[in-house]
This record gives C-alpha cells, sequence and structure tokens, in this order.
C-alpha cells in the first residue's frame, strides 16, 4: 500500500478533479503490476496495473488507497475490470464518498466474490487526498494558508521587504505545492507591494489559476500576476469600477464579483463558494497578513504551512493581524503539527480547529 501511495503521488497536479490514485498488483508475494492515474480522461490507477500484470491477475490482490470506481465517467468503471481480470482480492485504504461510489464499489465486488478488506494506512490515504475529500463532501475548495517568517514571527521588514525570508529549498517546495494546487490566492496588498507572479519556476510543474483578492478595484493592468502562462482571476465588488474591469478583462483576466462583507472586504465564504462552484478543490494562501487574518476568522482555513527561518527580525510585520482574542480559550486550535527540516529552515505543518 505505501507503494500505491507513492504511485499515486506521480499524479500530483494533474488529476483534479480527481483523486491521486496508485494501484499495485500482487501475486505469490510478487509484484506483478504498478500503475497510477496520471491525468483526468486517462485510465485509471487500477485498469494500468491489471494491464501491465497480464494474464497474472487470476487470483491476485490488488492495493489501492482508494475505493475502485463503479459508474461510467470519463472512462470505464474499474470494478468490472477487476471482475473480468479475475482478481481475488482487493484491500483499500479508504472509501471514497462521491456520492456515485460511496461503498458501492466494494458492494459491486463482494457480490461477484472478490474478497474485499478496507482501512490499511487510512488515515495516511485520507491525508494523501484530503483535498478531494473535501471537495467531494462540501463543494468547497481545501485550503492552505502558507507563510514565510522569521523565528519570532515576522513576514516582512516595516518597508515591506519580504523576498527572501526562507531559504532556496524552501522556495522550491513552495512551488512544488503551488503545481498540485488548483489556484493560489493573494490579496491587493501583496499585489501592490511585491508585484509577484505566481508561477511555477523553480520546479518543472504546471501554473495554478492565480486569484487576486481585490474588492476595490486597483489592480494594476501591467501587474505581473496578470501576464505569465495560466489563469488569472480577480475576484472584487461592486465597488470596482467598469473602466477598471474593462481594462483588466482586456489582458485576459476573468473578474468575479463577490459581495463583500460588514468591512466592504470580500466575504471569503462566498468566494470560497463560488470557486468551488468553479471547480477549485484546493486552493493555496499565500498572502498577505490581511488575507490571514480574514482566512481565520472567516473560519475557511484548513491547514497552516508555515516556513521558518532562523533569523529574527525585531520590529517588522506579523503574519496576522488581530483576530479578536481576548481570552485564552478563543485562541485558534491547531492540530497534527509536524515539523520538518528544509534545508536550514523549519517546515511546520498543521490542521486549523474549524468552528463550524
Amino acid at each position: 500500500m505505501r507503494l500505491a501511495l507513492r504511485l499515486a503521488k506521480k499524479g500530483w497536479g494533474k488529476t483534479s478533479p480527481n483523486p491521486l490514485v496508485g494501484a499495485v498488483v500482487v501475486r505469490d508475494g510478487d509484484v506483478v503490476g504498478k500503475g497510477f492515474h496520471r491525468a483526468v480522461g486517462e485510465p485509471h490507477a487500477e485498469v494500468v496495473a491489471l494491464k501491465e500484470a497480464g494474464e497474472r491477475t487470476q487470483g491476485a490482490t490488488l492495493y489501492v488507497n482508494l475505493e475502485p470506481c463503479c459508474h461510467w465517467g470519463r472512462t470505464p468503471p474499474c470494478t468490472q475490470a477487476i471482475i473480468r481480470a479475475g482478481v481475488a482480492k482487493v484491500v483499500a485504504s479508504i472509501m471514497d464518498p462521491n456520492p456515485q461510489v460511496n461503498g458501492k464499489g466494494f458492494q459491486e465486488l463482494s457480490s461477484q466474490g472478490v474478497e474485499v478488506e478496507v482501512g490499511l494506512l487510512a488515515a495516511e490515504a485520507t491525508r494523501f487526498n484530503e483535498a478531494y475529500l473535501k471537495y467531494i463532501r462540501t463543494g468547497l475548495p481545501f485550503v492552505t494558508l502558507k507563510l514565510a517568517q522569521t523565528l519570532d514571527g515576522k513576514i516582512a521588514t516595516f518597508q515591506g521587504r519580504s523576498k527572501y525570508i526562507s531559504s532556496l529549498k524552501s522556495q522550491r517546495r513552495v512551488h512544488w505545492l503551488r503545481s498540485g494546487v488548483d489556484a493560489v490566492m493573494v490579496g491587493i496588498g501583496t499585489v501592490l507591494q511585491d508585484n509577484p507572479r505566481l508561477t511555477v519556476r523553480h520546479i518543472k510543474g504546471r501554473n495554478p489559476s492565480r486569484i487576486v483578492l481585490d474588492s476595490k478595484g486597483r489592480t494594476p493592468s501591467q501587474a505581473k500576476v496578470l501576464f505569465p502562462d495560466g489563469h488569472s482571476i480577480i475576484m472584487t465588488t461592486s465597488q470596482a469600477s467598469p473602466s477598471w474591469r474593462e481594462e483588466i478583462e482586456k489582458e485576459g483576466a476573468e473578474i468575479w464579483e463577490i459581495s463583500s462583507d460588514g468591512d466592504g472586504r470580500i466575504d471569503l465564504r462566498e468566494a470560497l463558494k463560488v470557486a468551488g462552484i468553479r471547480g477549485i478543490t484546493s486552493l493555496m494562501i499565500e498572502g498577505g497578513r490581511e488575507v490571514f487574518t480574514s482566512a481565520l476568522r472567516a473560519d475557511i482555513a484548513d491547514k497552516l504551512l508555515v516556513f521558518l527561518s532562523p533569523r529574527v527580525m525585531g520590529e517588522g510585520v506579523g503574519g496576522f493581524e488581530d483576530l479578536g482574542v481576548r481570552e485564552l480559550s478563543s485562541l485558534c486550535r491547531l492540530y497534527n503539527m509536524r515539523a520538518q527540516r528544509m534545508g536550514e529552515d523549519l517546515l511546520i505543518t498543521a490542521y486549523v480547529h474549524r468552528n463550524s
């Protein structure tokens, strides 16, 4: 199953809105077939592994990190391929919550005499497809907040300079993360201060869609975020002028009008719903602190990634504004925290305890 998960990872950034899936066929203790889902519309992992195994599928065991599909979509149902191949047993990590599957795949296999075992490496498999699982269950994208900060919690100097707090190895990891999400998001302040491209450069990978939160329509028509290869989206409100909208649309960007909250900012809960309806299953917010703060206040964040640099700034810009905490019991709570070395930096990963 660990091999199946490693294989599934090869589809990183290419399968959305489908899940990452790997499959391994074992017969008499030997691996006789391997496969993974390469991209939307291409054969599923199970079918690829069965094809590689050939006639050796008779009486074999198939390991797969997600329940095999049992419905027609862009490709035929995997359950039928498994039954035709004469597989004796299927070992899967987790059930697929997709209403078209959701246990039906296992039921179909069992009804045709295929032994089914579920739960092997379930925690790892759940974390592996966390974006897909949330999107299928809620229709909302999985939201990650990504910060790079000094040891004393500063993300920029008072002059707004933040390039580059983190190491080159950390920057490469960020670009790898970008290549795997459907969209990255920043606020208009980050665009005006840093003029970022938000593309994938340090590694080979596809560019995500780029979203700018700009309630008043201040994004310059020459902003870099509008021009590199890929898809740019400006989320704005009724406050933005028609002339600005026309100018931005001429550059090829999409404009999505979102309702404003009580402070005149973009309502992030509505923004998330609209993104989900438009097919965005995963979203990484990269700045700045106003957006980070708003994401926590709106209770839309699922995961926090902090690249911690071994430097101390002293006076500077912190990662978050006032969250309205007056009692320790009201602190934003994190769980499942992990830490790993990233060159000279420390990458801290944690999940946000949701209030809703």
